[in-house]
This record gives structure tokens, C-alpha cells and sequence, in this order.
């Protein structure tokens, strides 16, 4: 199958809606040519009040993701916005 031949990924609802389809799916139908590696960096514990963390786990599974992605996709947002 040539590179033109190949579908688009599907936009994703949820972590899970994506793991299911990767599960599931044949990703070689599959443009995949934009993805680049990405190598996560392992921190410092942050020590965090317990109501904070379980409000943090509440709002990651309304949004459908982890508390982990929905923790760092906060500060990305916060950081994006602060003045440079």
C-alpha cells in the first residue's frame, strides 16, 4: 500500500477510545508519518494534598484520560498562558 493509499487516524474521545482502536485496528492502513518519538521524563515525587489528588482523578475521568495526562496537560496550558 503506497503512502497515498493510506487512511488518516481517526480523532480519539478518550484514552480509551484510542487504546481500543490500537488494539483493534490494523495500523498499517494507517498515515503514520507525522508521529515522532516521544520520551517521557521521570520527575521529583511532587508531595500533593489527598482531596487535591482525588479531585485531580475526578476531573481526568470526567475528560477521559489519566490523572497523569490530565495533571501535565494542565500545566501545559498554564504554561502556554504565562507571560514569557
Amino acid at each position: 500500500m503506497s503512502r497515498v493509499d493510506l487512511k488518516p487516524l481517526p480523532e480519539f474521545a478518550s484514552d480509551e477510545e484510542a487504546e481500543r482502536f490500537v488494539d483493534e485496528a490494523d495500523l498499517t492502513e494507517y498515515d503514520l508519518s507525522g508521529f515522532h518519538p516521544v520520551r517521557l521524563i521521570e520527575t521529583a515525587p511532587v508531595d500533593l494534598p489527598r482531596t487535591l489528588v482525588d479531585r485531580l482523578g475526578e476531573r481526568a475521568a470526567v475528560a477521559g484520560i489519566s490523572r497523569d495526562r490530565y495533571i501535565a496537560s494542565l500545566l501545559e496550558e498554564h504554561l502556554a498562558a504565562a507571560p514569557k
